[in-house]
């Protein structure tokens, strides 16, 4: 496993980390006793970096992360990650970066993570509806006070960072990156780059098409997002199943699995420090962690990018339509 100092922050962490997204509800069922599993086999390969959010379940997740790691490792010895912003009413899904919702947002993860601090905070999604200069006040405030110790945001571009960071901390970014959606090297990356800003990216495997484990007659659960996503139907996804075997091929002439060499491609960009990986039982995260030690020449990412020139662009969710 390798490590890296995240942005400008003072954290050091394993540029591979554990994400617990799938363990939301969104992704349909999952056992409990198998994630926990799973997490503690992370702390075992190496991985200090666990990244989390409100919003995954309003609990569910944070809860479940929060107890299978204390007890396995020291509180000192992990960096965990959790998100806010979002809020629910009703059925609804909302963006709500106001000063009073992160404050009681960041009162719940603590207690859901059962710690009393969080090393990363960050807002979930841009809420267009909020002044950057209350969110930024607040999230400094959180700061001050020592119950977040860094703030980043998700899921914003180049211009909401600038304006946020003109009124308090912008640290880290977490965007999605992976190889069937790549727009983030266009703007964001070279900002993150020129603001020494720490990159954590999510979706490396494209939620699951680059898992090499998928055909056109795979199917989702009912309350799986993927089950209702164009991504995943149609001729997207048959067109972008050809291509992935054909990236399954250049991994197995390299002695990689198409997860390694997914996850190995998203850590090869200069600008990218750490890849988030969700994995539900500790045999698939033993299959994608020894990417954090993959090394791609010039030549084969450039065989990468030949190959990725017939694929069809892979958006995921947004939370409104999840």
């Amino acid at each position: 496993m390798r490590y890296v100092k995240l942005g400008k922050t003072d954290l050091d962490v394993s540029t591979i980390a554990f994400g617990t997204w799938s363990f939301g509800g969104e992704w349909g069922r999952f056992d409990a006793d198998e994630a926990k599993a799973t997490i503690r086999r992370a702390l075992d390969l190496g991985i200090t970096l666990f990244d989390t959010a409100q919003g995954y379940g309003f609990g569910t997740s944070e809860r479940l992360l929060g107890e299978a790691l204390w007890g396995p490792a020291r509180r000192d010895d992990v960096i965990v990650a959790t998100k806010g912003g979002l809020r629910k009413e009703g059925d609804q899904l909302l963006r709500d970066a106001s000063r009073s919702w992160i404050r009681a947002g960041v009162e719940s993860s603590l207690k859901s993570l059962g710690t009393d601090y969080i090393d990363l905070y960050q807002l979930h999604w841009p809420d267009n509806h909020t002044p950057a200069v209350e969110t930024a006040v607040a999230l400094a405030e959180l700061v001050r006070e020592g119950k977040i110790r860094h703030a980043g945001v998700s899921n914003y571009d180049a211009k909401q960072m600038d304006e946020l960071a003109r009124y308090g901390p912008v640290e880290t970014i977490q965007p999605p990156y992976h190889m069937f959606r790549r727009e983030i090297e266009d703007e964001i990356l070279p900002y993150a780059a020129d603001h020494n800003i720490g990159v954590l990216v999510y979706g490396p495997l494209a939620h699951g098409l680059l898992t090499g484990t998928m055909t056109t007659a795979s199917t989702f659960s009912s309350d799986d997002w993927r089950s209702k996503s164009p991504d995943f139907s149609g001729d997207t996804f048959r067109r972008n199943l050809e291509v992935v075997e054909r990236l399954k091929a250049l991994a197995e002439a390299r002695a990689l699995t198409l997860p390694q060499l997914a996850v190995a491609w998203t850590l090869a960009h200069p600008a990218v420090d750490v890849a988030i990986v969700g994995a539900r039982r500790p045999s698939h995260l033993e299959g994608t962690a020894p990417a954090a030690d993959v090394d791609l020449s010039e030549e084969e990412l450039q065989e990468i990018d030949d190959i990725l020139s017939d694929a069809v662009p892979v958006w995921g969710p947004h939370p409104e339509g999840m």
